[in-house]
């Protein structure tokens, strides 16, 4: 079993900057990816970005400029430092992390994030 926990959430004005982090414990596999997804009141879960255990990362057009994802390896931690907020990043963002033979993908309980105008 895999298990994942958020923290850094909150409430931010425009503008303004947040981290997130994630701390992953249990069975993870050495080559897993990891990630953030958000899903925002009446709207479908959308993936904010993705890192691979190599580093390759992907993202979101919306957030590309403005979010980085990061993590340390040595201890499943996945890190989400995201600038010049909008309104519209407001969403409860959940941590993920896919690995396993064959792979599995896990969910956090996830972080709320509001960002003001």
């Amino acid at each position: 079993q895999v298990q994942l926990v958020e923290s850094g959430g909150g409430l931010v004005q425009a503008g303004g900057s947040l981290r997130l982090s994630c701390a992953g414990s249990g069975s993870i596999s050495a080559f897993n990816t990891m990630g953030w997804s958000r899903q925002a009141p009446g709207k479908e879960r959308e993936v904010v970005a993705v890192i691979a255990s190599g580093g390759d990362t992907n993202y979101a057009d919306s957030v590309k400029g403005r979010f980085t994802i990061s993590r340390d390896n040595s201890k499943n931690l996945v890190y989400l430092q995201m600038n010049s907020l909008k309104p519209e990043d407001t969403a409860v963002y959940f941590c993920s992390i896919r690995c396993g033979v064959p792979p599995l993908l896990y969910w956090g309980q996830g972080t709320q994030v509001t960002v003001s105008s």
